[in-house]
């Protein structure tokens, strides 16, 4: 396994790392506040609310927002499978799951 290791550590350059952040920073934090900013919006228009995003304070404790008063964590579907990962989050949780013609959202543990 460390042979392994030591193969894959010779293949990392400076190209490959700035791909990874790219990919990580621009693409992937960019879709995921434009899914939460699509949810929360449409979460709300549907309780007849209104929204408001996280403040940092409030990020670290695993809340991406507010609907109305109250404190929602949005997470893809497969979160829920994987339990190691699960932090203890004090807020209502959204379920998302991309398909074809946009996104399928859970909001069972709000309503």
């Amino acid at each position: 396994m460390i042979e392994n290791f030591r193969n894959v550590m010779d293949q990392i350059n400076h190209e490959l790392i700035e791909n990874w952040v790219r990919d990580l920073v621009i693409i992937k934090t960019f879709i995921g506040l434009k899914f939460q900013e699509a949810i929360l919006s449409k979460v709300a228009k549907l309780l007849g609310t209104d929204y408001r995003f996280a403040t940092p304070d409030e990020e670290s404790q695993g809340i991406d927002g507010y609907i109305g008063t109250i404190p929602v964590s949005i997470k893809p579907e497969t979160y829920k499978t994987k339990k190691s990962l699960q932090e203890n989050i004090i807020a209502k949780f959204i379920y998302y799951q991309k398909v074809k013609d946009g996104l399928r959202i859970d909001i069972k543990d709000i309503i």
